[in-house]
């Protein structure tokens, strides 16, 4: 009896996943600041806007020196009075990640980049990297409606280099 009731409750977790309303993810800014411009030229960092739900990022940023020690820090925040910590808050090795795709919450993000960028190699990066026209957000862990930040700081060599912070606002069920 037990496994039919945990069936029909997956069922209908299921069914509610497939077929309810689905989420709505905008971007709503986009910020880089390189900390050495010796090191990383970031060219623009921008949303391009679509209609009134759709907006793209477009980023273009040139590498100068080989970039082979990379660490990501990731921080994922809510808006609430201000921005607080939410979901996670992490550093990880970028150059290992691209080898074995071991972190889950970076996953999350490469799987939504992985087409539209030119970061789609191991280590060492260098040159004209670009992220062009990314507008398909897809969260496939459930959120909350409201406004989040995305920070993601650049580390090579162990000091930081440039930071990415993408703002934007989630709708569940629209």
């Amino acid at each position: 009896m037990n496994r039919r009731r945990a069936a029909f409750v997956v069922s209908v977790i299921l069914g509610f996943l497939v077929c309810g309303e689905a989420p709505l993810a905008k971007m709503t800014n986009a910020v880089c600041k390189s900390y050495n411009k010796s090191w990383v030229v970031v060219h623009y960092c921008r949303l391009k806007a679509y209609s009134r739900t759709k907006t793209s990022l477009n980023i273009n940023a040139t590498f100068i020196e080989p970039a082979k020690n990379i660490y990501l820090h990731m921080k994922m925040m809510k808006k609430a009075n201000g921005y607080k910590p939410f979901l996670f808050d992490y550093t990880f090795d970028a150059c290992e990640f691209m080898r074995r795709r071991n972190q889950p919450f970076a996953k999350i993000v490469w799987n939504m980049i992985k087409n539209v960028s030119t970061v789609n190699h191991t280590c060492p990066y260098e040159g004209l990297q670009m992220l062009s026209d990314f507008h398909h957000i897809d969260v496939p862990v459930p959120l909350p409606s409201g406004d989040y930040l995305l920070l993601l700081d650049w580390i090579f060599d162990f000091k930081p280099q440039f930071a990415t912070n993408v703002y934007f606002t989630f709708v569940e069920g629209m």
